[in-house]
């Protein structure tokens, strides 16, 4: 029986399948055993095949091919990977320039990643209630660089409903993906797109200035008006993964487009001569904060100093 995995609580994995039936399922241990990289074999919208026995639930016994992921790196310095999830039309990352902050590295990762895999990706910037006037000039900038780069940029408040009704607009019919740290609000916007959804929210803690886990679980939620969300617990690192050397530029469209006129075609665009990268860098072409995103990517592929702070 063939069906879409809309939940996943660790263990067990919920299945809808085409005839409607939604069935708790399980994988076999040497299904398991043949991705030993993974830390999820199974991830939230991969189309399966299940086996249901004679209790009502089932085994999941194979897996379509994937026609996209979202992956990270699993944990500090660990070889497994995590894939958020599969099949996906787009992405949004919930980004808070303030509690918590949302470094640009971190944003710089997850857009990188989505690059690779061809992944639209929309920032979403949220808390706009919150924000004193140092802040808010640095949500101006932060969008007005992204923006310049290619992103879709929305900000919104979550609380008051400001700038939702545009965010709607971009999920019918669609299946989007929605992370970012904990804390930044993905569970209230959430709830103001799909009242009747009811997530538990929290609030972030004041002394440390960061947010604390309210979603447990990946789980795709159906759109009123057609779509699903996939929420997912809120995430402190994003550790890149498959990215090798001189294609890490691939992947920060402003530096690839310079790169193209490099003297050398494997530039690495650190210390080589007749480099067009750092040449755009030095004319503002490239933002500085782009480009250290992009070194600090290149250390990871070098020497594993992926740190979880990123």
């Amino acid at each position: 029986m063939h069906g879409l995995v809309i939940r996943n609580t660790g263990s067990w994995y919920t299945v809808r399948t085409d005839d409607g039936r939604v069935v708790e399922s399980k994988i076999k241990g040497n299904f398991r055993l043949k991705m030993i990289r993974n830390t999820n074999p199974i991830a939230i919208g991969d189309h399966v095949e299940i086996e249901i026995n004679s209790e009502g639930t089932a085994f999941i016994t194979t897996i379509d091919a994937r026609r996209n992921y979202m992956i990270r790196r699993a944990s500090n310095l660990s070889k497994q990977t995590h894939i958020l999830a599969a099949n996906i039309d787009q992405a949004m990352l919930i980004v808070t320039v303030n509690y918590p902050k949302t470094t640009t590295v971190f944003i710089d990762r997850f857009l990188a990643t989505a690059e690779a895999y061809s992944i639209p990706v929309s920032l979403v910037f949220n808390k706009l209630d919150r924000y004193d006037a140092d802040d808010s000039a640095y949500l101006d900038a932060l969008i007005n660089l992204y923006a310049t780069v290619g992103y879709s940029c929305l900000p919104v408040c979550a609380l008051t409903g400001e700038g939702i009704p545009e965010m709607r607009m971009l999920l019918v019919n669609k299946v989007t993906l929605f992370s970012g740290h904990s804390g930044v609000g993905k569970s209230t916007i959430i709830n103001q797109l799909i009242p009747d959804a009811c997530l538990k929210t929290n609030v972030i803690s004041e002394y440390h200035g960061k947010g604390m886990h309210t979603t447990t679980f990946s789980e795709m939620i159906p759109l009123p008006e057609g779509g699903y969300l996939i929420d997912t617990p809120g995430i402190k690192g994003f550790g890149t993964i498959e990215m090798e050397g001189v294609e890490v530029a691939h992947y920060f469209p402003e530096i690839f487009k310079f790169s193209v006129d490099c003297r050398f075609h494997n530039c690495t665009h650190r210390n080589e001569p007749g480099c067009a990268v750092r040449q755009a860098l030095e004319k503002h072409y490239i933002s500085e904060s782009r480009y250290k995103s992009y070194l600090n990517i290149l250390e990871d592929r070098e020497g594993g100093k992926y740190r979880e702070a990123f």
